[in-house]
């Protein structure tokens, strides 16, 4: 039931409450998420700034919220706190086919394992996981190119697609099915260079701003994260949680997406709710005592109809 709200104070607090479920990350109260600068915009954009404030959102991504907002307010003649935008053209996001995107991937990409090693490729491609991405940590470049050429071998004769983390250049000359990269990763590698060989291309996200940056690339897929606490890399950005990543996947369900961030068999039901066509795991297979049996279990609860 859509009410009218006249002043901004009141679209936020409606806002956050209705939007409980966005809640992620320091929320402020509505005292904090009071700018200056809000005292220049109409009611509606800065109610919905301070409404998203109040929800933890960054402001980055609170501002492209907001914007996505107003979009759909003028695409339908009517503001409403209740819709939360999920249109891909309230957000400026352009619809498929385009010209200069990279090569496509299957949308659903399955199990996605990351692992520290070309011998652990070589054991989840021969175990039937779909897809792999080998995160080799070393400063040696003889090192890396041995485990990237070690692990392509290791996915030849199986259905498994690979994904090099990082070493675009060494994945380029190994003959890798594609690379991944992260936010940091984007202004240096050259992206031309790495459509132009062919590679597919996912690209990690971390909410509203990262996910637009990165689609206007026109990767393979987009990885969605961190969803649930994780202790295996250092985040700068709070757990997204379920609610957002609902949000994320509906607005993004034209790429392939990778739902990634302490995800274990109790969560894969309610992930796969939102629509993802691959969850990536680490230690839920790599900490396991029987790897193989955790793969198989794994995406036997993917397939099971949420």
């Amino acid at each position: 039931m859509n009410h009218t709200f006249n002043t901004a104070h009141d679209i936020a607090h409606a806002l956050a409450t209705q939007h409980a479920g966005m809640l992620a990350g320091d929320a402020q109260p509505y005292t904090q998420a009071v700018h200056a600068e809000d005292a220049s915009l109409g009611a509606d954009m800065a109610g919905v700034l301070q409404g998203c404030r109040m929800l933890g959102f960054l402001e980055h991504d609170a501002q492209c919220v907001a914007q996505a907002w107003q979009a759909q307010t003028l695409r339908t003649g009517q503001f409403s706190v209740s819709d939360w935008p999920c249109t891909p053209q309230d957000f400026g996001v352009s619809p498929y086919p385009r010209a200069q995107a990279f090569p496509a991937c299957p949308h659903q990409l399955g199990l996605y394992a990351v692992l520290p090693d070309a011998q652990w490729i070589a054991r989840m491609a021969r175990a039937g996981v779909p897809t792999l991405q080998l995160r080799f940590k070393s400063d040696d470049e003889a090192a890396i190119r041995r485990e990237v050429r070690a692990a392509v071998q290791a996915v030849q004769g199986t259905e498994a697609l690979l994904f090099i983390n990082d070493h675009w250049q060494i994945a380029i000359d190994e003959g890798a099915y594609g690379v991944h990269l992260g936010q940091e990763d984007m202004d240096d590698a050259p992206i031309e260079t790495l459509r132009a060989a062919g590679l597919r291309l996912g690209l990690s996200t971390h909410g509203y701003a990262e996910m637009l940056r990165a689609d206007a690339l026109s990767p393979s897929y987009l990885a969605l994260g961190a969803v649930f606490p994780t202790t295996l890399k250092r985040m700068q950005t709070a757990p997204q949680g379920t609610g957002r990543l609902y949000a994320y996947a509906q607005l993004m369900q034209q790429t392939p997406l990778v739902a990634i961030g302490g995800i274990d068999e109790a969560r894969i039901p309610v992930v796969m709710k939102s629509g993802v066509g691959a969850i990536a795991v680490v230690r839920a297979i790599t900490g396991a005592s029987d790897p193989e049996v955790a793969a198989r279990t794994l995406q036997d609860l993917m397939q099971t109809k949420p």
